[in-house]
This record gives C-alpha cells, sequence and structure tokens, in this order.
C-alpha cells in the first residue's frame, strides 16, 4: 500500500450483534456472511417437535410459527442496531443460509438437520442417547426465504434494498474437480458435509449430548449423508441482499 492510501481501522468487539456493538453514526460498511440464520437462542416453547432437533415436513404448525417469530423480532432488532451505528448512506451486504421455497420446512433448507436428527434417533434407539435430552434439543436457527428478508427490511424501514440474490452451493465442494490421487474428502461427499455441520454443531451438541457422543454421532452422520448424496444432488442455498441507509 502506498502513502496516500486511506487508514484502515481494525478492531474486536465482544457481544452478541443483535445489539449495540458500536457507537452511532461510526460505521460506513457492515458485512455478514453466514452470521444472520443464527437465531440469538432457540425459539421458546417449542412442543410437539419430537425426534426432530430442527423445523421439518413432520413439525407441527406452532413449531414453524415459532421459529419465523424468533427469526422476525432477531432480524428486526438487528437491522434496527446497525442502522443507529451507520452514517447516513451507509451500506450493508448480508448473507445468509437461506431457502428457495416458501416453505420454511423445505428439504432444500432443513435436509442437513434432518439427516443429523436420523443419527441421533438411532442412537436413541440403541441406548446410547437419553430420548428426553433429544426432545429437548432445538437447533437456533432458521433459514429465510428472499422474500422473507425483503419484507422484513421493508417493514423496519431503516434500509433500501439494492439488491437481492439467491444462490446455490454444492454440498460437495469438490464436485466436478479431478484430483489425483483423490483425499478422502474428494472420495466421500458425506465426509465434507460431515467435517462442515460438525464444525458448526458440535458445541451446541456436545454441550446438550455430552462430548461422549460426538465421535460417533458425526461418524454415523457420514453415513447417512454419503448415502443420500450417492442418489441425489444436495446443495446449500445463499441470500445475498445489499442494503442503504436511508437519509
Amino acid at each position: 500500500m502506498g502513502t496516500s492510501a486511506d487508514s484502515c481501522f481494525v478492531t474486536g468487539v465482544l457481544g452478541s450483534f443483535y445489539g449495540r456493538s458500536f457507537r452511532s453514526k461510526s460505521l460506513h460498511f457492515v458485512h455478514s456472511s453466514y452470521g444472520l440464520q443464527w437465531l440469538s437462542q432457540a425459539p421458546q416453547g417449542v412442543k410437539g417437535n419430537e425426534q426432530n432437533i430442527y423445523m421439518a415436513s413432520s413439525s407441527p404448525p406452532s413449531v414453524l410459527k415459532a421459529y419465523y417469530e424468533k427469526f422476525q423480532s432477531d432480524f428486526s432488532m438487528f437491522l434496527r442496531c446497525r442502522s443507529e451505528e451507520l452514517v447516513e448512506g451507509g451500506s450493508m451486504v448480508l448473507t445468509f443460509l437461506g431457502r428457495r421455497s416458501d416453505d420454511p420446512s423445505s428439504k432444500e433448507c432443513c435436509y442437513i438437520w434432518v439427516l443429523l436428527a436420523v443419527a441421533l434417533n438411532d442412537m436413541i434407539s440403541e441406548g446410547l442417547i437419553e430420548e428426553e435430552k433429544m426432545d429437548s434439543f432445538n437447533i437456533p436457527q432458521y433459514t429465510p426465504s428472499p422474500a422473507e428478508v425483503k419484507c422484513k427490511v421493508e417493514r423496519e424501514g431503516s434500509f433500501t434494498i439494492n439488491r437481492l440474490e439467491v444462490s446455490g452451493v454444492n454440498c460437495n465442494g469438490y464436485h466436478g474437480e479431478l484430483i489425483c490421487p483423490p483425499s478422502d474428502a474428494h472420495k466421500d461427499g458425506g465426509y465434507n458435509v460431515a467435517k462442515l455441520m460438525r464444525a458448526v454443531a458440535e458445541p451446541l451438541l456436545a454441550s446438550h449430548f455430552g462430548e461422549g457422543v460426538i465421535d460417533e454421532v458425526f461418524s454415523r452422520y457420514q453415513k447417512i449423508v454419503a448415502d443420500r448424496m450417492s442418489r441425489e444432488k444436495t446443495e446449500f442455498v445463499n441470500v445475498t441482499v445489499s442494503l442503504t441507509k436511508r437519509g
């Protein structure tokens, strides 16, 4: 960088992004990548969702409603806090893990958690995990549709939408690549997804079910995912929105 380049200051800030993190009108740009699909906590009062750890096709409407309302509340708070911290005309680019469908329990957004629940339920049937623990565990995530993101931004009112896009990412990051010699990651799509999901979910699972079951859970999960991926195409869906703070 030359001497004429503008200064760039980097800092780390403690706390949740569902609250104030910076001084008023101190930011020019905010970027969030795969953060905002995570809720501040799992929805309260989720009942009747036995054998599931997230929304699924078998979940009652009350479960879908609880998740949706929690996302709406959290995302509204995020927009409100960032609007106070951004200067007039400041921008945000936000990428969510999301879905194309209007159905929040659709396969495209819930499948990875449904398959993890299969592994956990298999272990329950073998007495390796307590059923009561499964029934009280809910993933604190909501993968919104572009319509839901658009609706909440417009209702909150602090930002205008410049662009809203949806894109797909193959679950197997090495799909179509020719690597010699192939590693486990290239030979087995289930290996890739299981590693990714372990990085994401292990802290949640370990704190609820205990450290001792984690290796077995993801060993089984890898085999389940590999079997499903061998028979059908699987992908993650991204929802990305570019926003500008209103004057």
